[in-house]
């Protein structure tokens, strides 16, 4: 199984978005760019270009730094699950996350922000 970058930025942004109690239309408004076209980047279903991404952090209010980080972080816990899952299949290992200690992704990684309490 592969992931797509695509994905994880789609549910992201979608994450930021519904954190901040703002809806699809209001930050599509907000960056310029249409409801329809938003939609299908949050599902994962479009390449966002990088001006495109640029309209929609600046919408959210968030350096597209910070997005980049997250999808990034998520990545590699995918990568590291997909590893598992790959060597566990070679050995027999019913349970590959066990060996990691992981019970399941998170939906966020926790940024260094938040274990400040800032």
């Amino acid at each position: 199984m592969m992931v797509l970058l695509r994905h994880l930025l789609g549910d992201v942004l979608r994450r930021l978005r519904q954190r901040q109690g703002r809806t699809l239309r209001e930050v599509s408004a907000d960056a310029r760019v249409s409801l329809g076209y938003l939609s299908e980047v949050e599902r994962g279903q479009k390449e966002a270009s990088s001006e495109l991404l640029s309209s929609i952090c600046g919408a959210l209010g968030v350096p597209l730094s910070q997005v980049l980080r997250e999808v990034s972080d998520q990545l590699a816990l995918a990568e590291l699950q997909e590893a598992a899952l790959l060597e566990d299949a070679v050995s027999g290992d019913p349970d590959p996350a066990r060996d990691l200690g992981i019970t399941r992704v998170p939906d966020r990684v926790p940024q260094v922000a938040d274990m400040a309490g800032v």
